[in-house]
């Protein structure tokens, strides 16, 4: 398998992606509609809410990276659910069969879904300066936060992929998805800080790699504190590998 090989493959998985963003778009605008629903009810009910702190940000401004991670995440965890489908209908084990390595096959679906996840927030983005969050314009600052997006969609995906390997129904996989995916949402600092969780869930949230994402697109696109960017994407950086390989050594599982 020669790295030109693992390439074409990679960009086939982007393409396909590409043109089914293009000729469909009734998904990207479908999924929008529960973030935007956070923003506009939840984020300007809560921000009467004087007793979250939120170091002087608005609390819609302070809830808005956390909410571009969650409708990223939901787009890209139900990669998993797509292996399934073609593992069930035979397309998976035709495509496995081709001339490509299955670490590629898996590191281009991942990609496609960091792709269709940027394009999830470029709609969300918008809609939240309407709605009055004030963002750094900073445009160097604007692309390593979605940097970050990209990166934790990529990451989230092929834990989708590597959680796929295991289940066996599309209903099964979905139930352990949902019961995977709040959990980690909450136990983050998406919609609050971290000092005023309990114990149990900042121990939690110490390992939660939705911790470091949020931290990382708040500074970048809201507090403007960049301090931590550093250590927030070397976290997401070791999170992505420790992912890729450990989906990639269970892909061989989807087609058992």
């Amino acid at each position: 398998m020669t790295l030109n090989n693992s390439l074409r493959e990679m960009s086939a998985m982007i393409e396909l992606e590409t043109r089914r963003l293009r000729h469909d778009r009734t998904e990207i605008y479908t999924r929008a509609v529960q973030p935007v629903m956070w923003l506009a009810v939840y984020g300007t009910v809560m921000s009467h809410v004087r007793d979250i702190p939120t170091n002087g940000i608005p609390y819609i401004d302070y809830i808005t990276p956390g909410v571009l991670l969650q409708s990223t995440i939901f787009v890209s965890v139900f990669y998993g659910l797509t292996i399934v489908w073609e593992r069930d209908t035979g397309i998976l084990k035709r495509l496995l069969v081709a001339p490509a390595s299955r670490y590629a096959t898996l590191i281009g679906r991942a990609v496609a879904s960091g792709v269709r996840g940027v394009v999830q927030a470029l709609i969300i983005f918008p809609v939240a300066i309407l709605l009055g969050v004030k963002f750094i314009p900073n445009p160097l600052y604007t692309i390593a936060a979605f940097l970050m997006l990209f990166m934790v969609a990529g990451g989230f995906a092929a834990l989708s992929m590597f959680v796929a390997s295991f289940m066996k129904t599309r209903e099964r996989f979905m139930g352990i998805v949902q019961a995977m995916i709040m959990p980690l949402f909450f136990a983050s600092n998406a919609l609050y800080p971290i000092n005023i969780m309990p114990p149990f869930l900042q121990s939690i949230a110490f390992i939660n790699p939705l911790t470091y994402a949020v931290d990382a697109m708040r500074s970048l696109m809201i507090s403007g504190n960049v301090a931590s960017i550093p250590a927030d994407f070397v976290a997401i950086f070791i999170f992505d590998i420790l992912i890729f390989t450990l989906a990639s050594i269970s892909f061989r599982k989807i087609i058992e």
